[in-house]
């Protein structure tokens, strides 16, 4: 749907989150002023092996069980073909290795031999070979099922990952403030997502406006109720290790952060479908007055609402799986437990972001609803459809 007919005052609102996202863009653009990095010993070069076999091996400490020595064959670095060993079994944790594993192995340092200690120390997993494939049949279906819009769609899906990884991370690692450059890149990726799958016409605009909006109002929300509850950002590992590597780094403005980059494939969602749906009542009956349209939308938004919301929940809850078991098996209380902020930090982010969602959907119904009716008509490609 083109912008020919479209009202000036949402075009140029439009214009203005385009030009405010291209100037945070610039004013925020990393330049690697900030030498952030975590210690050699905590990220030690990593080389490729294959694990040719296992076999038992004896334990070092009494309560140890099924020790076992791994051996694999290395595929790159300076040793690359020769063998290296290294034990596990040791913990319950450790893997259980088979033949035809690759693995990501360590050097242990040139002092290691002369202590009796393998030369080599399991890392992780290679797992690259099994996500490339798997990406690539995602990439299949997609393009089946949704041909050029698909195609676009992943086109979008690059981009936004590209904003992510060239300007969202270094410019956070540069010390720029966490808040402002989440907003720069949630808008940024909102405009090229749109604009590629959706092309440039009512739907977009209506779209990019209900998002902004509710974007904004996510990030308040955020601001405050990180504050009001506390919220250091400091429940995880990884906050100390940041910490550790750039200490002018704010934590707390990192979860913020990560509520507004979660919030945002959310609101993508219900904003394009509610002035999908919009658009389309209007089409199948272009005599419907602005309320009639919106009290018909806005129904098709509260189901909408009701399962996205269902989604976000669970997503959290998922990701927090492991914190709650460890409550449970402590016997922690629930009321405890939620208070702890491993737990409250999830809590803050699903609340907040649930909230931004549910008013995605009387915002962005009423500026479809707005446009659609103030529109100078529909273009040709858009006069047959119909709704079922």
């Amino acid at each position: 749907m083109g912008i020919a007919g479209l009202p000036r005052l949402a075009l140029a609102l439009v214009a203005a989150v385009a030009l405010a996202t291209a100037a945070g863009l610039i004013a925020f653009w990393p330049d690697g002023s900030t030498d952030a990095k975590l210690a050699e010993t905590l990220r030690p070069p990593t080389f490729g092996a294959e694990v040719v076999a296992v076999r038992a091996a004896g334990c070092e400490f009494p309560t140890a069980e099924r020790c076992m020595t791994v051996a694999a064959r290395l595929t790159d670095g300076p040793d690359e073909g020769r063998m290296a060993s290294f034990p596990t079994g040791a913990t319950a944790g450790d893997p259980a290795f088979v033949p035809g594993d690759a693995v990501l192995l360590a050097s242990t340092g040139p002092e290691a031999a002369t202590q009796g200690m393998s030369p080599y120390a399991f890392v992780d997993y290679e797992r690259r070979d099994p996500m490339l494939w798997l990406l690539v049949g995602f990439i299949v279906v997609v393009i089946v099922f949704g041909r050029r819009r698909g195609l676009l769609s992943l086109v979008g899906l690059a981009a936004s990952i590209a904003v992510i990884v060239v300007f969202l991370v270094p410019a956070i690692l540069d010390g720029r403030p966490p808040l402002a450059v989440a907003l720069t890149a949630a808008f940024a990726v909102m405009l090229l997502t749109l604009g590629l799958a959706h092309g440039v016409g009512a739907k977009s605009v209506a779209a990019a406006l209900g998002t902004s909006a509710c974007l904004l109002l996510t990030a308040l929300l955020a601001v405050l109720f990180t504050k009001l509850a506390n919220v250091s950002g400091f429940s995880s590992e990884e906050a100390v290790l940041l910490q550790d590597a750039a200490d002018s780094l704010s934590i707390q403005g990192l979860v913020i952060a990560g509520i507004v980059i979660g919030a945002l494939g959310v609101l993508d969602d219900v904003t394009v479908s509610q002035a999908s749906a919009v658009l389309a009542l209007r089409r199948a009956d272009p005599t419907l007055p602005f309320d009639r349209l919106y009290r018909e939308a806005i129904d098709i938004g509260r189901d909408h609402v009701a399962a996205t919301v269902n989604t976000l929940v669970l997503a959290y809850v998922g990701a927090s799986l492991p914190i709650l078991l460890v409550f449970a098996v402590g016997d922690t209380p629930f009321g405890e437990a939620v208070n702890r902020e491993a737990v409250s930090e999830t809590i803050v982010g699903t609340l907040v972001g649930s909230i931004g969602l549910i008013a995605a959907v009387p915002l962005t119904t009423a500026v479809a609803a707005g446009l659609a009716v103030r529109m100078r008509g529909l273009p040709p490609r858009d006069a047959h459809a119909h709704i079922h």
